[in-house]
């Protein structure tokens, strides 16, 4: 069964360092990768009453620009993709990028999403940086994976999956990180960072639980003393070089207090590996 793809992009190298990377990430899968780019026009506004229409000039320009440069990625990417079983579709919208990505999910059935963490240097209207954060916080049908700047692909050998087991896990939640797993033969690094002599019950049995979630791949738990758990998860990624990291971006629980403004800004703007962003599927 094809995959749906979705790859935001305004154009900027680092946007299609990400398609890069998405489409290398599924070179072995058949997919249907939807290139989307929102334009903008200077002076206009989603948020007041200023919106252009449809036949006036500045808008059919911006349109025209969004659409030929969609139709240059698509005929390269269609050239280039060694799978003949991707096909490549363009999606060009007037909007916000996080209207525009949740437009495309619920049209296109999409299963991931795929996009660079910065975009034009200095562009009026940057569509990526703060705009990558606010979509992994709020797009939540679907996995954003965030691919920093200039980093070409590596096949994920090794991802990084931090959870303190206060929380239970659901299969459906973790369904992408094990179809990537599977996809490459990866193993999965389960890490657990604190200062507790030992896990009580409740961390016993979620602990088990996930064991059993991941039982079709290799797994490993991991345990390491500290109390600053971002720097930890660097430190613990960058010793290891592993290749992904993980997590499941829960309204309250553990991961609240590292990935969320500012902390998930520090953690997206600074790592050097892509960041897979799941969901609480409550």
């Amino acid at each position: 069964m094809s995959k749906h793809v979705l790859l935001p992009t305004d154009f900027s190298q680092n946007a299609q360092n990400a398609i890069n990377y998405a489409v290398k990430l599924y070179r072995e899968q058949p997919c249907d990768f939807y290139l989307l780019n929102v334009f903008g026009l200077s002076g206009y506004s989603l948020d007041k009453m200023m919106v252009p229409e449809p036949g006036e000039l500045a808008y059919e320009a911006a349109k025209d620009y969004s659409e030929e440069e969609l139709h240059k990625l698509q005929q390269h990417f269609q050239i280039t993709s060694e799978n003949t079983a991707h096909t490549f579709h363009t999606i060009s919208v007037f909007n916000s990028l996080l209207e525009g990505v949740k437009q495309a999910i619920n049209k296109k059935d999409i299963d991931i999403v795929v996009m660079g963490t910065k975009g034009k240097s200095g562009a009026a209207r940057a569509l990526f940086g703060s705009n990558t954060v606010e979509v992994m916080e709020k797009i939540t049908l679907c996995p954003v994976i965030a691919v920093p700047e200039k980093v070409g692909f590596i096949t994920p050998k090794e991802i990084v999956f931090p959870t303190d087991f206060k929380c239970s896990f659901k299969r459906r939640e973790l369904q992408y990180l094990l179809d990537i797993l599977k996809l490459h033969h990866a193993e999965v690094q389960i890490l657990h960072i604190g200062t507790e002599s030992g896990l009580n019950k409740t961390q016993l049995e979620n602990k088990k639980l996930l064991s059993t979630i991941f039982k079709e791949v290799e797994h490993v738990f991991c345990f390491e003393e500290g109390d600053k758990i971002p720097a930890e998860i660097k430190k613990f990624i960058s010793e290891r070089g592993s290749n992904m990291l993980a997590f499941v971006n829960r309204k309250h629980g553990f991961l609240e207090n590292i990935f969320t403004k500012p902390l998930i800004k520090e953690v997206s703007y600074s790592s050097d590996i892509p960041i897979l962003a799941l969901h609480d599927s409550a």
